[in-house]
């Protein structure tokens, strides 16, 4: 399937109303507040040195910021039973690149490591594909993008889209984007701890999702 995204599909989140959706979603006003806002940098973030190759209860904790539950046995099963398989692959996915810059490119393949790893977490009973793209973005947060079916209907409402060629093959072909990314997360006074594939992400969530506009404890 043809898993391509026009510049413009990105550009239609990236407006005024962007910027307060943002500044809401990460903001600590203790009326409004979304806990997702943590995710990405929650107990110093998934990717920081001496974690960034191995699936920790925190990432399971940040995941369930997005509203992901992992049970028990689920849990484990990362955690305990095949947690040095998991770090060995996490350990062939490089942490310091982001998704447009050109070596990038083999780490998201088909086959790669990060795809498999994708694959397996999704294959596990409790998890799914939405709990292994969650994952994977806590531990590649500039690598890796956020995945649900939030961000599925958005672009392409299929099985079979590929979001993560699609967003790259678009940031690949319009850098301008990734500065415009830049520039909306500095306008909404966020730092660069905060991704600009996270940025995208909520951007596209605050719009599109029927919750947004909504006081919650809980967010995306």
């Amino acid at each position: 399937m043809n898993n391509s995204i026009q510049p413009q599909q990105i550009r239609e989140y990236l407006d005024d109303e962007a910027e307060r959706n943002l500044r809401r979603y990460f903001g600590d006003d203790p009326e409004d507040f979304f806990i997702g806002g943590t995710f990405e940098r929650f107990a110093g973030g998934g990717d920081r040195p001496e974690v960034a190759n191995r699936l920790t209860a925190e990432d399971i904790v940040a995941v369930s910021m997005l509203g992901v539950q992992v049970p028990g046995e689920t849990a484990r099963e990362i955690l305990v039973l095949r947690d040095g398989e998991f770090s060995e692959l996490l350990s062939l996915i490089p942490v310091d690149i982001d998704m447009w810059q050109d070596e990038a490119e083999a780490a998201l393949v088909p086959g790669s490591a990060a795809a498999e790893l994708s694959e397996r977490l999704s294959a596990i009973e409790g998890a799914g594909w939405v709990t292994a793209a969650k994952l994977l973005a806590r531990k590649r947060p500039r690598l890796i993008p956020v995945n649900d079916r939030v961000v599925r209907k958005a672009f392409r409402d299929s099985e079979e889209f590929d979001w993560w060629a699609a967003l790259r093959g678009v940031l690949v072909a319009d850098p301008s984007l990734v500065e415009e990314v830049k520039a909306l997360r500095a306008k909404a006074g966020l730092g660069e701890g905060i991704s600009v594939l996270r940025v995208i992400d909520v951007a596209v969530w605050m719009k599109d999702h029927p919750r947004r506009r909504l006081r919650t404890k809980t967010g995306h």
